[in-house]
Formats: structure tokens, C-alpha cells, sequence
């Protein structure tokens, strides 16, 4: 079997990628992850997933290597991770009672040999939440590393209704269509 670098600091993606049972290592890359002016969810996530690998790749030559973005979309507004409380809060006030979608984009590099990259997304609807409910969630710490401000892993899972779409593409790594791409060498 080919080695994987997994090119992630996400403990998140590193747990997913394990229920692919396939050996793999990982490493963090620090890359810009500003959105463009205008740039949509998806072309963001397969940008900022296909950056993350080619900055991962010289560490491992000889490896396939996976890169990974996730953002939360209301519309074509793409919503990153909080910067502070304040905005956590304003993000999920701004979800409460409505649908979003969250996108995950994928890049696999193999040397020598074609690469791919790919997006998935998700429709995530959100119930109604009070703001003491917002601000108690806040408070415990959970959305301040998550795009959109929250974990649906996680205490974040109480604000969920219902999703339509790959639960795994919430989390930050979509199996399904990612087992299909490393196995179809």
C-alpha cells in the first residue's frame, strides 16, 4: 500500500480518515485561508484542500497525500471560523432558524500519477435557539476552532434539525467519495 499524508491539524479529520483502514500519517501546513473577493464555497474549499496537499507534498515525496477545507455557506456567503465570541455569536444568530450548507473539499495527490480534487456539501437546517442558548454555547470554548461556529460532533448537535446530504462532509471529510477516489487507482 502507497503511504498517505493526511495534511491536516484538524483532531477532527484525523480521527474520520482512521475509518478509512488505511495507514497514514499526518502533518499541519499553515496556508492562507482568506476567501478571494467574490469566490464561491465550493471553488474555495477544492482552492484552499488542493493548497493544503501541494504544501504537505515535499515532506513526503514518495506518498499519496490528502488536503482538506470545510466552510459554512449561507448562500454564496462563505463563513469561516470565528474570530472572537462576539462573532461566534453573531454567526450562530444568524443560522438559528434557517438552512445553510456546508462544503468540504477534497485534493489527493498521488506522484506520478493524476490527482483529484472534488467538493461535497451538505444542507445543515438549524432550529430556532434562544440567546442565552447561543451564549451558553459559545461560553463553553466548542465553536471558536469550527467553521460556522460549531461542532455537529459535538454540543452543537442540539441546534441540528435535520441535515440533507453526508453527515461526514459536516464533520470535515467526506468517506464516502473519499474511500471511492483512493480506491479507484
Amino acid at each position: 500500500m502507497t503511504p498517505i499524508l493526511l495534511a491536516s491539524a484538524s483532531p477532527r479529520r484525523r480521527e474520520l480518515f482512521t475509518h478509512l483502514d488505511l495507514p497514514f500519517t499526518c502533518t499541519s501546513v499553515d496556508i492562507d485561508e482568506t476567501p478571494h473577493p467574490g469566490e464561491l464555497p465550493e471553488t474555495m474549499v477544492k482552492r484552499l484542500a488542493l493548497a493544503k496537499a501541494e504544501a504537505a507534498a515535499p515532506h513526503a515525496p514518495e506518498s499519496w497525500v490528502v488536503g482538506s477545507d470545510t466552510v459554512v455557506a449561507l448562500g454564496d456567503e462563505i463563513l469561516g471560523k470565528p474570530t472572537d465570541t462576539n462573532h461566534a455569536a453573531q454567526m450562530l444568530g444568524r443560522l438559528q432558524g434557517r438552512s445553510h450548507r456546508v462544503w468540504t473539499g477534497v485534493a489527493v495527490l498521488r506522484p506520478g500519477q493524476s490527482s483529484e480534487v472534488f467538493a461535497e456539501s451538505t444542507a445543515v437546517w438549524f432550529r430556532a435557539m434562544s440567546g442565552r442558548e447561543i451564549a451558553d454555547y459559545v461560553a463553553t470554548g466548542e465553536p471558536m476552532d469550527k467553521a460556522g461556529a460549531y461542532g455537529i460532533q459535538e454540543r452543537g448537535a442540539v441546534f441540528v434539525e435535520r441535515i440533507e446530504g453526508d453527515y461526514f462532509t459536516v464533520v470535515g471529510l467526506p468517506l464516502c467519495r473519499l474511500s471511492q477516489v483512493l480506491n479507484n487507482v
